[in-house]
């Protein structure tokens, strides 16, 4: 009977995937977001699907509760150093997913962030794991993306294109 349930538990498991992982790519294409990003975030879902299978099939197949906490506290205090350690590695991956459901700008937007020590303004050349680029001329700013979500950001209308030598009269 456990392995029956196990082989159900499978079944769900690839056609959940299958499902999130669509769902997921479906919405950053309907909001034209990089392949890679969409790449990115499809393979942290299915980590996480794969790591929800294990625990899942740990309690059908029977391993006992008692070994089961033991092995993932252990895992969990060797994961929870080594992110306190990186912590704000941590917080732009996490800002990273908040970015990609709810940021309300794209790549190609002109905005400012409102920084009372910079004057951070430009287009937003690219959204990467870690960070946003803005391009201000011919500067390129990179800003992390935790910071981003801290930050007012004003969206800008786009600059009317400059006159060259031979336009002018």
């Amino acid at each position: 009977m456990q392995w029956i349930l196990a082989g159900v538990v499978i079944l769900a498991y690839a056609f959940a995937l299958r499902v999130v992982s669509r769902g997921v790519e479906n919405y950053g294409i309907s909001r034209a977001v990089k392949t890679y990003r969409i790449r990115y975030l499809v393979r942290t879902v299915n980590l996480l699907l794969s790591l929800a299978l294990l625990l899942t099939l740990f309690v059908v197949l029977g391993v006992e509760y008692e070994q089961l906490a033991l092995v993932a506290s252990s895992i969990f205090a060797v994961v929870g150093v080594a992110l306190f350690a990186q912590w704000s590695i941590l917080s732009n991956i996490t800002a990273s997913f908040v970015i990609f459901f709810a940021f309300p700008y794209r790549v190609g937007d002109y905005v400012k962030v409102v920084d009372k020590d910079e004057d951070i303004s430009g287009e937003i050349e690219d959204i990467a794991l870690f960070h946003v680029i803005i391009r201000q001329g011919e500067r390129m700013i990179t800003y992390p993306n935790s910071m981003i979500l801290q930050k007012s950001v004003i969206k800008l209308p786009r600059p009317a294109p400059e006159a060259t030598e031979a336009e002018s009269p």
